[in-house]
């Protein structure tokens, strides 16, 4: 997965974004206004499942139109033929993944809704904590570009714990006080304390850049940029990359 200057700057905003308190409507707003950028796409929507009434709600949307969406939210969401598919799966997903393209311009629910503000191609992240599905992000771009390809995957797929932690906490669930609001370990220990590679791979990191990526940036091995890493974990007293974020834009600030 390459990435120019550009796009990780953004993926960097993305992480610094959900490592940020703010409260559930706005993490989706603010993600997903980045995501267009990032994934060179062109509408963006965002639902919460509501399990008791089993249907999705709370909706945050970019560049859709609040009639098209008011129904899908009564009517299209009840004869979704991809989205219950692509909840389920737990991991980002392409559209095609579930469902044939040629098959899905077929469908009503094409024709009737996606169709009404051009959306086209699409993918799907959702988030969970534990069985409850706490918020998702339904990405599209319209039929003049191209599908979504892998390197989307990878990077959503790096963004969902971040994004899952970030709506946990929002909503105040157990389960985000122990993943993200636990405090960062009491350690005098700052970047300085860190080798030149050590603060190298950890300015990498804190932009999101996964491991492989690293590794063929610096021309080093995989296991080494890992290595690091759990060294630079330990002088900064964190246990995780959300922590890394963290503790990487307070310094800067």
């Amino acid at each position: 997965m390459y990435l120019s200057a550009a796009k990780t700057q953004v993926l960097s905003r993305v992480m610094r974004t959900l490592a940020e308190p703010h409260a559930e409507d706005e993490v989706r707003r603010r993600v997903g206004t980045l995501l267009l950028s990032l994934l060179d796409a062109d509408y963006y929507a965002s639902y919460v499942w509501n399990d008791a009434e089993h249907c999705f709600g709370s909706r945050v949307s970019l560049n859709m139109a609040d009639s098209n969406l008011a129904t899908y939210e009564s009517y299209y969401q009840y004869h979704d033929p991809i989205t219950p598919a692509m909840q389920q799966r737990r991991e980002p997903t392409l559209v095609v993944q579930v469902m044939p393209q040629h098959e899905l311009v077929r469908t009503e629910f094409f024709n009737d809704f996606l169709y009404r503000d051009g959306l086209y191609w699409g993918v799907n992240l959702y988030a969970w904590d534990d069985d409850c599905n706490v918020g998702d992000m339904r990405i599209w771009r319209h039929r003049r570009r191209d599908n979504f390809e892998q390197d989307t995957l990878d990077l959503l797929e790096l963004i969902q714990p971040a994004f899952a932690a970030a709506l946990r906490r929002s909503r105040g669930l157990p389960h985000a006080e122990q993943m993200l609001d636990e405090p960062v370990k009491e350690n005098p220990v700052n970047v300085a304390a860190l080798s030149e590679r050590e603060r190298e791979i950890v300015q990498l990191a804190s932009l999101g850049m996964p491991d492989k990526a690293i590794a063929q940036k610096l021309g080093i091995a995989f296991c080494t940029v890992r290595t690091h890493l759990s060294h630079a974990f330990r002088k900064l007293g964190v246990d995780n990359r959300v922590q890394l974020v963290r503790h990487v834009t307070r310094l800067r600030r």
